[in-house]
């Protein structure tokens, strides 16, 4: 572009040219720029490692801080069960099971550890009490697989307690936060089962450690103001507040995370601060957002290698703090049992394009409890509606046939596939869904990774 003439100045033949910058030397970066990179970088890892715990937060606050939600259990320290099979009408969690019924409850331990006591359970019915902190690891389990059927009462205590397990007290499970919440489920064999499973939800109790010991109750703690839920900050650069928020109902930091928290408060996450997006400098505020996005490209990338739930669900100790590993666990499936609990699998597929899924006899799901194969919509992964109000198909299916030589067929579509196979068959939508196999009690093989599901194959497929 030309300079103004009273700013352009002739060249005279004799003067010397500057010499050309060469084309390859690297601009350097400023002090700013690299400082905005590493934001950057520092979001992104933010992002990925409150993920779950945002997810788990969505929950919290429609079951605890929510009154008028329809998943509102009723505030912390009661449990709210479900006694029927879940439908396409319910939106509590995504990918949820239909086989046994829910019972929620969520426990605050900041003033004092909470008793949890379960009724004897009749031998053969299988239930879990599944326990889960708020960056959602299995910190505890009781029930059929990991504490017997028998009739307990058991300690759940919060960051920093130190006292004795009391007398009466089977078994004590240290959380690292104070804010914990069960998924509780019930094998149910059917509709005629229901007084059933009821019972057993009504022996299930939760009590302050203080009334349990019939002393006097400590001092209550602070009252908690819940920011509302709201799905488009939680996934924006808004996300900072949130976790803060979390975080300060998961001190003292584990030690593991000293330095990782150190990091994150270069950028203004730390237990309790404030966030304000609209007072940081714009370079800052895009250097978040760029992380952010970042963060999400990466998940969407790994979520497509994550086909089962091997490695996926478990205690600290065994996800070694593998964040991006429990970001994913919480897209695909919140709350997901450990893999000792049971074993998770899954298919995507079009309702539109009738598939079968065939299990040799000597390749059926290795399940000590049972098993089942539960089919979702896409992409909100909720119980799809159909005629027959069949939502999973599995082992205790009535009716279920199996092939003449042990193995078992089963169908998935949108159209029937006949009478004569009906039996056996898992409507879909006409478009794209999701199934989950679900192995309960899995054998060494599942958990090892040596048996999987068989392939999703197209229903004109020749079976033995």
């Amino acid at each position: 572009m030309l300079l103004p003439a009273c700013q352009r100045q002739e060249r005279q033949p004799d003067e010397a040219k500057p010499a050309p910058v060469p084309a390859t030397q690297p601009v350097q970066a400023t002090a700013s720029d690299r400082e905005q990179a590493e934001a950057r970088a520092i979001a992104k890892e933010a992002y990925i490692y409150a993920f779950a715990m945002l997810e788990n937060y969505n929950t919290l606050y429609k079951q605890v801080a929510s009154p008028t939600a329809p998943e509102y259990v009723g505030g912390f320290g009661t449990f709210r069960h479900y006694s029927q099979l879940y439908t396409p009408d319910n939106h509590d969690v995504v990918t949820p099971n239909n086989d046994t019924p829910y019972s929620w409850a969520w426990l605050d331990l900041r003033a004092e550890p909470w008793v949890v006591t379960v009724p004897k359970v009749p031998e053969g019915r299988y239930y879990v009490q599944q326990w889960v902190d708020l960056f959602t690891y299995n910190f505890a389990y009781i029930g059929s697989r990991a504490t017997g059927n028998d009739a307990a009462s058991y300690l759940i205590t919060g960051p920093g307690w130190t006292g004795a397990a009391p007398k009466g007290i089977k078994q004590v499970f240290p959380s690292e936060t104070a804010l914990v919440m069960t998924l509780t489920r019930i094998a149910l064999n059917g509709p005629d089962d229901i007084a059933n499973v009821r019972k057993v939800q009504a022996g299930m109790k939760l009590q302050p450690l203080s009334a349990y010991l019939k002393t006097q109750s400590p001092p209550a703690a602070p009252a908690i103001r819940f920011p509302p839920y709201d799905a488009d900050k939680v996934h924006s650069h808004d996300f900072i507040g949130y976790l803060n928020f979390l975080l300060q109902f998961t001190q003292p930091p584990h030690p593991s995370e000293t330095e990782l928290m150190q990091r994150f408060a270069t950028i203004g996450i730390g237990p309790g601060l404030p966030f304000d997006a609209r007072t940081l400098p714009p370079a800052r505020l895009a250097a978040i957002d760029a992380g952010v996005a970042d963060a999400k490209a990466e998940m969407s990338e790994k979520a497509k290698t994550m086909l089962s739930s091997n490695g996926l669900f478990g205690s600290r100790a065994f996800l070694e703090n593998n964040y991006l590993t429990r970001a994913i666990a919480a897209e695909k499936g919140l709350y997901g049992n450990s893999i000792d609990e049971a074993w998770y699998g899954g298919y995507e597929g079009d309702g539109n394009k009738a598939s079968l899924i065939h299990f040799s006899k000597d390749a059926l799901p290795p399940a000590r409890f049972f098993w089942s194969v539960t089919l979702y919509t896409l992409p909100d992964r909720f119980l799809y509606a159909n005629e027959l109000k069949r939502y999973s198909i599995g082992d205790r299916t009535p009716g279920l046939r199996y092939d003449a030589d042990g193995g078992l067929t089963l169908y998935v579509g949108h159209v029937s596939p006949g009478k004569e196979k009906e039996s056996n068959w898992l409507p879909a939508p006409a478009g794209p869904y999701s199934a989950v196999g679900r192995v309960y009690g899995p054998s060494p093989a599942a958990i090892e990774g040596k048996w999987n599901l068989p392939p999703l194959q197209p229903a004109d497929t020749d079976t033995p």
